[in-house]
């Protein structure tokens, strides 16, 4: 029998992790429109996953941050291919992540379908570094390839793309604008995570780009060490301390998105800490403070 439901409701990595509790063998049919994807369970774990032009880990990545759309799975039905290694809980973990940083990334890539096109400017000041990753995506641009189209081309994901993309716009060095034909489709189809698309605004008053470009990369790496912390935290203190962890995650991590810097973490982490020290006690807080302290 079918199990069927709409992703608006039930969030794709809750329902992958129902199903694979019970080791079932089967297919996801995910849609969102004209997108169609697949997941492929084999005795509860992920084994292949494919959409549009997109297949493996990447294709997991971008579907199971659909926060729209219809889900059936379709029990007993296998198939011969192994595109994914990785555990189910490294999988979501990661699709996870990347969510976190899509939020940020999405300020300045919105879509996968805008074009990204060079800002000339005659009074540039300051010095441009560019490593190698940056200027093969600017030989990509040509005023018409999309975000999706240059990812393609590069041979690199539309997630990691978009990070490099993030920066030179920060920097003014680009700006992207909406596909011509029709409305772009948002970011979190095929790859991404974002807002619906608007027009792009003009190009932002120039700045130091050493000095964008660093914010930039603050902000997202201010995002991954709090999922860390997250993540530590989860794995130490277990169910008994989930709802405590999830507190002061989400109200440190929207603290970080109004501008926040590490204070925020380092006060989710103490918040965490006394919490665990009347769950389970002194011995397991100094162990959780000593991993915690790893990270850095």
């Amino acid at each position: 029998m079918a199990f069927q439901g709409s992703l608006a409701e039930l969030h794709l990595p809750d329902i992958i992790q129902l199903i694979s509790v019970s080791g079932k063998t089967g297919v996801f049919h995910l849609t969102d429109g004209a997108l169609k994807g697949r997941i492929y369970l084999n005795d509860g774990k992920i084994v292949h996953a494919e959409l549009e032009d997109t297949s493996g880990e990447e294709a997991v990545y971008a579907l199971a941050i659909w926060s729209q759309g219809d889900f059936r799975f379709e029990p007993g039905i296998a198939t011969d291919q192994r595109t994914i290694t990785k555990s189910n809980t490294n999988l979501l973990m990661e699709a996870a992540r990347r969510l976190d940083e899509w939020r940020v990334l999405s300020k300045k890539v919105p879509s996968v379908d805008m074009i990204p096109e060079f800002v000339v400017q005659d009074a540039r000041e300051g010095q441009i570094n560019l490593n190698t990753s940056e200027w093969l995506i600017l030989s990509k641009i040509d005023g018409t390839r999309s975000v999706k189209t240059i990812a393609q081309s590069a041979g690199l994901s539309v997630f990691d793309v978009a990070k490099i993309l993030y920066g030179l716009v920060a920097t003014s060095l680009i700006r992207l604008k909406t596909a011509p034909e029709g409305a772009a489709r948002p970011a979190g189809k095929g790859g991404g995570g974002g807002p619906s698309v608007g027009s792009p605004g003009a190009p932002p008053t120039p700045v130091s780009p050493r000095a964008a470009n660093t914010a930039a990369v603050r902000e997202s790496e201010l995002l991954l060490r709090l999922n860390r912390v997250r993540e530590v935290c989860n794995a130490l203190l277990g169910a008994v301390g989930e709802s405590v962890v999830n507190k002061h995650y989400q109200k440190a991590r929207t603290e970080l998105e109004r501008g926040a810097g590490m204070e925020a973490i380092e006060e989710a982490i103490n918040q965490i800490a006394r919490a665990a020290s009347i769950l389970k006690g002194p011995s397991t807080t100094e162990s959780l403070l000593e991993q915690l302290r790893a990270l850095k």
